[in-house]
Parts: C-alpha cells; structure tokens; sequence
C-alpha cells in the first residue's frame, strides 16, 4: 500500500493521543457528525487473474478457444495486469489513491457506541487482467471504482470519551468504470453492460481521537468487495476469416476477466465534526 498521504494525519493522531485520552466527556461521540477520509487503496488480486471465454455465447465461462487445427489459440496465457506490448509482458496493477465525504450519527450509552453513517467515495486503483493469443495479439481488461454510496453500521467502545475504537461494515452500492483494448485488427468486439450499478458491501474497524470539543481525527481499515459478473466483452467476425478462433463455435465469442469480483482494502485518515 502506499502510505505517504496517510502520514501526516497518522502522526497527528500519534501527538494528540495521550491528551485526548485523559479526557471524560459524555457528549463526544454522542450525536450527528459530518466527515471526511483520505487515504489508500490497495487491490486484493496480486496473482492469478486471467481472462475466460464463452464460444458459444451461452452463459457458461470456463472454454477453450481453440484453432481448426485444435489448438489452444491462448496458450501464451495471461497475467494479473494491462498488456504493454502484444508480446507476454504486463503492467501491474495501480493501488491509488481513495477519498470520501460521510454524514453520521452516533449514539452512546456509557462506554459503548452505537452509530451508523453514509458514506460516498471514489477509488482511483485499477485491476486488470490481459489474454495473450498466438495470432500474437494482446486482450487487456481494466477497472476502477468511478463512485460508491456506502451505509454501515458501527459499534465501538469509548474509555472516557476521549477516543473511540470501533468496528464497522454495510452495503454499498458502486459504478465501476471497465476498459478493454486490444492489439486484434481483425476481430469487431462490443462491450456489455459497462454501464450497470454493482452491489457489494464493507467491512473493518477503527479508531478516532478527540482533539477538542468537536473534532476529531482517526485512523479506518475497510475490505471492500463488490459483484462484477455481469461485463463482458463480445466478439464476432468484423473483417477476419471464417476461420478465425473466436468465430468456429457458433459465431463469436464472449470474454471476461476471470475474477469476478472486484476487491480491495482501504487505510484511510479520518476527520469529523461533531455537533
């Protein structure tokens, strides 16, 4: 993960700590608060994402492409990246940078917290995954988080008012941004459903120091994990021969990147304004 923008509000907490921790007030974390996050995320998938087909064009992934003269046309194989060249060589995937905004509302009863927020949030990593065949060409699948609407419960436990450590999880609901590229000239394809929402939910943990009356600044972890089953990208004859791979078990194929879920973890700066 890349940390440099979590260091300056990872040492700020660090300072206020022991000050904080000697507080008692009851009002903190008891009422509404608006927030915000600053932070990582790093992708989940560092190996083993390839790209799987459909030949027939009938909802079963898992098949072969094959040549007339029965080889596999994908024998190079795959990698867990975006294709650099047409030859067998990657990029890896890009952890980036993440952001939300949140609006909350705690409740507290002693030492324990209940509360609840929503969140909306933006990803800038990508996960990717290329084909390579033997014509030679390149395949390369990308994707991103473009936005999420996140709610989630949270339960925490407060000494005395001064911090906060909290577990936490929910739904989310997100838009994922797809690229596909390829090197293949020949072949027409067609992307499907780019633009559909995705479920997914949330899970993790954290903790927040008070700094004064009103502010605080913490430290939050979450797994991100959402459904991404339903893109792929179809191809079909365009100017290429009859015999060409993609076309000889009915027509055309279909293609995806194997890993249908798009996973992540987040270690974000948190702030938030107490009312």
């Amino acid at each position: 993960m890349r940390l440099t923008t979590l260091k300056i509000p990872l040492l700020a907490t660090i300072a206020f700590a022991a000050p904080a921790l000697a507080q008692d007030r009851e009002t903190h974390f008891d009422g509404p608060y608006i927030g915000g996050t600053i932070g990582t995320a790093a992708q989940s998938n560092s190996s083993g994402n390839a790209v799987e087909f459909d030949t027939n064009r009938d909802g079963t992934y898992g098949e072969t492409v094959t040549t007339v003269a029965g080889a596999n046309a994908f024998s190079p194989g795959f990698c867990n990246g975006a294709t650099s060249t047409a030859t067998v060589e990657c990029q890896g995937q890009d952890d980036g940078l993440e952001y939300a905004v949140r609006l909350g509302y705690d409740s507290r009863m002693g030492n324990v917290v209940l509360g609840g927020l929503i969140e909306a949030s933006k990803s800038e990593s990508i996960d990717g995954a290329s084909a390579f065949s033997t014509t030679p060409a390149g395949y390369s699948f990308a994707r991103e988080l473009d936005y999420a609407v996140s709610a989630r419960a949270r339960l925490g436990y407060t000494p005395n008012g001064g911090a906060l450590f909290y577990v936490t999880g929910g739904g989310s609901y997100a838009k994922l941004d797809h690229t596909f590229t390829t090197t293949n000239t020949a072949n027409a394809f067609t992307a499907n459903n780019d633009d559909e929402m995705v479920w997914g939910w949330q899970a993790g943990g954290g903790a927040e120091v008070m700094l004064g009356n009103n502010l605080s600044l913490g430290l939050e972890y979450l797994y991100n994990r959402y459904d991404d089953d339903n893109y792929s990208v179809s191809v079909t004859q365009g100017s290429a021969g009859a015999t060409n791979p993609f076309l000889l078990n009915g027509g055309g194929t279909n293609m995806r990147p194997s890993d249908t879920r798009y996973d992540f973890h987040s270690l974000r700066a948190t702030v938030s304004l107490q009312f």
